[in-house]
């Protein structure tokens, strides 16, 4: 399977994937498009990073292992078509939508549902839509709020020690071939929003794809700050 950002390849073990992050940007639903080189790399040691800490808090994700720079073992998962953000901070799509203002704190953080086609924009979902749906059960349903939930705590905590606030992100969830609920996809500065605690300038404190999206330039040296700082924090803790 081949999708905007990553190709995903069968392994000889039935379970398992071998997934390619590829250099591809996109957005507005892929309206938007660009390469830029090097992107995968950082976005798949990003995403090992961050799964690998994910796993030592007990959450439950496809990951296995890095097989190199821009590639990754995983479990295969049956996905489900969802998209779930958790807001922290005001920004993006909320405060076009609504009269919140840019930078409002949120708390409790907002949790929102979209279902994931972009073909229909990805609408964002109520949970009597999502019923009608059938996409996934109310047991389900409860996990995923408490997965995310807690996926938040764990990364802003982390985060705000490397000096930087997560905005909000998204996460992505499937079932794999034991039917375990875990979290998918990455998590990356492609679906994390990430400022600087240091930096008060609201454009050059952007180090997610922000700076893609908004034409801000620097989108790659943003990246590689993400993961400068995670790699600096592992190597201080051993």
């Amino acid at each position: 399977y081949e999708g905007k950002a990553k190709r995903i390849f069968a392994c000889e073990n039935p379970d398992r994937v071998l997934i390619e992050f590829k250099n591809n940007a996109t957005a507005f639903n892929a309206k938007k498009r660009s390469e830029i080189k090097g992107k995968g790399r950082l976005n798949c040691k990003i995403s090992a990073s961050l799964f690998e800490l994910l796993e030592l808090n007990g959450i439950p994700t496809h990951f296995i292992e890095l097989h190199s720079e821009t590639f990754m073992f995983a479990d295969k998962v049956n996905v489900i078509p969802l998209e779930v953000v958790i807001r922290n901070i005001a920004t993006g799509s909320l405060c076009r939508e609504t009269p919140i203002n840019q930078g409002e704190i949120l708390n409790p953080p907002l949790l929102d549902l979209y279902y994931k086609d972009d073909q229909l924009g990805d609408p964002i979902l109520t949970e009597e839509r999502l019923k009608l749906l059938d996409i996934l059960t109310d047991m389900q349903l409860e996990e995923v709020y408490k997965i995310t939930r807690s996926v938040n705590k764990i990364l802003k905590e982390y985060f705000e020690s490397l000096d930087l606030l997560l905005v909000d992100f998204k996460l992505e969830f499937g079932t794999n071939t034991s039917g375990k609920l875990v979290v998918a996809d990455e998590i990356s500065p492609d679906n994390c929003r990430f400022w600087d605690k240091k930096i008060s300038d609201p454009k050059e404190r952007i180090l997610d794809k922000d700076r893609f999206r908004q034409d801000l330039g620097g989108v790659l040296n943003a990246y590689e700050e993400i993961l400068k700082r995670i790699e600096k924090d592992s190597s201080n803790a051993t």
